[in-house]
């Protein structure tokens, strides 16, 4: 999904607090759909102030560097970074997980990230494409045995800083990390219909809120 088209803007029942998921490409409608089953509001995020509005928020997956040039183009990418440092609850998946990194190994030319986790990422790490696999990945945290992660062109993290928590590992990189508020995974819970992951994201957003 791209800046130009647009998901539904609140979708599903009301729940106690708001999570935005921001709407400017990659697989928004299925981070909201989760959302929703994870008993939260979800609104699609383009602007400032829509993010300003919400509780929590989700980088999905989709092609980083793409998600940070438009970010920027936005003018969502410093307040974003202001956001973060004032607590606000992100989780990032795949690309997400990129733009939360604090370092990327193999940047792109002009690529940005809204940083605030203590981490150096490598992009692609896992493959190109047609290397996309399914793995069984348990993750510390979310009850209920391994959740299906689902990898596309995933990156996995090459080394953490020590407040961060490494949650989950497939053949020996971490691809599931928490520091604080902000949550990452290298996979796709959104795309499995197994909706624990973002269960987690949910109960550390209405902590925040609390």
């Amino acid at each position: 999904m791209t800046a130009g088209t647009t998901a539904d803007t609140v979708t599903g029942v009301t729940g106690d607090v708001t999570v935005g998921v921001l709407a400017l490409q990659g697989d928004v409608r299925e981070h909201l759909t989760a959302l929703t089953a994870a008993g939260v509001t979800a609104r699609s995020v383009r602007r400032a102030e829509e993010l300003a509005a919400v509780d929590g928020l989700v980088i999905p997956g989709g092609e980083s560097t793409t998600i940070s040039k438009l970010a920027a183009a936005f003018g969502l990418l410093e307040p974003l970074r202001e956001r973060v440092r004032a607590g606000l609850p992100v989780y990032g998946s795949c690309a997400g997980m990129i733009m939360l990194a604090d370092k990327i190994l193999d940047p792109r030319s002009g690529q940005e990230t809204v940083g605030g986790i203590d981490m150096i990422v490598r992009r692609n790490a896992f493959g190109r494409q047609n290397e996309s696999f399914e793995a069984a990945v348990e993750v510390a945290g979310v009850p209920g045995g391994p959740v299906e992660g689902v990898f596309i062109r995933a990156p996995w993290v090459e080394s953490t800083g020590a407040e961060v928590a490494e949650l989950a590992h497939v053949d020996g990189h971490a691809v599931a990390v928490r520091q604080g508020r902000l949550l990452a995974t290298a996979f796709h819970p959104e795309l499995t219909g197994d909706h624990r992951v973002h269960r987690l994201f949910a109960d550390m957003v209405r902590a925040a809120a609390r």
